[in-house]
């Protein structure tokens, strides 16, 4: 079962959180600088396979929830909310003027790019946390959680290595232009915004 406009939805907010600086963002640029193209390509893969890796352990843990509780399930669903809220806030008041991604640009084998990017995300639980107060609000009801969660986490790493794809060939351009503080502030507020929107619309 598919709702159409909440997926669209979901589609919109994950593809500003797809372009949004950080960890993967630069893995993938200084993998392309200093490696080229089929090294970051790899960096990109571990990456969105480390972000699968969450998403299929967040769909099971959350279908595990509801099977056990409802209710408990309803108070993941608005721990959720004061999650996204308080990251939403804290970047509409507090947008960054620099990536605190800026990775030292090394030398290194497709394998060991693919192994940084993949590592990364796996040992990350911010990106468990993230999927796990983002993804609920996103499942109509009568869909199955896990199925419909990890669907959604799925189309989110779609979207990112969409767009990894697009940095890899602009490298240079595209690198200085996300690297501007005003870029950076203007899609930390647009991101801000969507976490504050959503958190309200699961609120209600």
């Amino acid at each position: 079962m598919i709702d159409l406009p909440l997926l669209l939805a979901f589609v919109a907010a994950a593809a500003v959180l797809a372009i949004t600086p950080g960890l993967d963002t630069a893995i993938v640029l200084n993998t392309a600088v200093a490696n080229g193209k089929r090294s970051a390509c790899l960096a990109a893969t571990g990456v969105g396979l480390g972000c699968l890796v969450w998403g299929a352990a967040v769909s099971v843990g959350l279908a595990a929830v509801l099977q056990t509780s409802q209710t408990a399930y309803t108070i993941v669903k608005y721990l959720g909310v004061l999650y996204l809220l308080w990251l939403g806030i804290g970047l509409l008041l507090r947008p960054r003027n620099t990536c605190p991604a800026n990775l030292p640009v090394s030398r290194q084998g497709g394998v060991q790019a693919f192994a940084k990017g993949l590592t990364a995300n796996v040992l990350n639980p911010k990106v468990g946390v993230f999927y796990l107060t983002f993804l609920p609000q996103f499942v109509p009801p009568g869909a199955s959680v896990a199925g419909y969660s990890l669907l959604l986490a799925s189309i989110h790493v779609l979207l990112s290595m969409v767009w990894f794809g697009l940095l890899i060939v602009a490298t240079l351009p595209l690198s200085q232009f996300l690297a501007k503080p005003a870029t950076i502030r203007v899609l930390d507020r647009l991101t801000g915004g969507i976490f504050v929107t959503f958190a309200a619309k699961l609120a209600v």
